[in-house]
């Protein structure tokens, strides 16, 4: 793992705690996001912590060099997870972009934040409730349900069970969590957002989390949050 921040005590933080956390390497640490991309390049980390305001190369910037990079070399693709200070919208959609697979706010707590290392590790993507509630509202508000049932025709190709993994996804829960909560294996839980994706033609996790709110299965997110990873 790699971390980006030009603070000095934050990055000092991060490092010290990343370095406590069992089943976390700490590779390297970077000053700005120019340090970023060449650390990323050498040292091969599988998760890079990136902080967005940094002197010269912003993170947003450095996230979109090292995903370029890594697509022209063989091997895997680290995943850049956004850690900053500011939750504005413009860093929301840029981090997004620029192909980031998570965004959370440094006013995380400790476990919640290694919890979410693991989660990106595993594959997944996750951000932050009020994230979540930004993504949402800039491409569809939400709409409640009705008495009636659901206010989406398309829910009707999903089965029951479908429906309601679909409606964690929407809550913001990584898929190790959906797991717990509804005492299912997690690979049968990938398998059913497998199936959910398929049958509605979503690409993304950020796109069934969109869906699952125009459908009105998640409303705002809240405190959710996934427990670990």
């Amino acid at each position: 793992m790699l971390v980006a921040d030009d603070q000095f005590l934050i990055r000092t933080g991060l490092t010290a705690l990343l370095r406590a956390a069992p089943g976390i390497d700490l590779l390297g640490e970077a000053a700005d996001g120019e340090e970023a991309v060449r650390l990323t390049a050498e040292l091969r980390p599988d998760v890079v912590l990136m902080d967005i305001r940094m002197p010269g190369v912003d993170g947003i910037t450095a996230t979109e060099r090292i995903l370029a990079d890594a697509a022209a070399r063989p091997g895997p693709t680290p995943k850049v997870f956004v850690l900053t200070t500011f939750d504005l919208d413009e860093y929301v959609y840029g981090a997004l972009r620029a192909g980031a697979s998570g965004f959370l706010l440094k006013d995380t707590p400790p476990d919640r934040l290694l919890a979410a290392i693991h989660t990106v590790h595993a594959g997944e993507m996750l951000f932050s409730p009020t994230v979540v509630s930004r993504l949402v509202a800039a491409y569809n508000p939400p709409r409640p349900t009705t008495s009636g049932g659901p206010a989406h025709p398309r829910l009707d190709v999903l089965t029951p069970r479908e429906v309601e993994v679909l409606r964690l996804v929407g809550a913001g829960l990584s898929n190790s969590d959906i797991a717990e909560r509804l005492v299912l294996s997690a690979a049968t839980i990938k398998t059913h957002v497998h199936h959910c994706m398929s049958k509605l033609g979503l690409s993304s996790r950020a796109q069934a989390v969109v869906f699952a709110y125009e459908a009105g299965l998640a409303g705002p997110a809240g405190d959710t949050w996934p427990s670990g990873a």
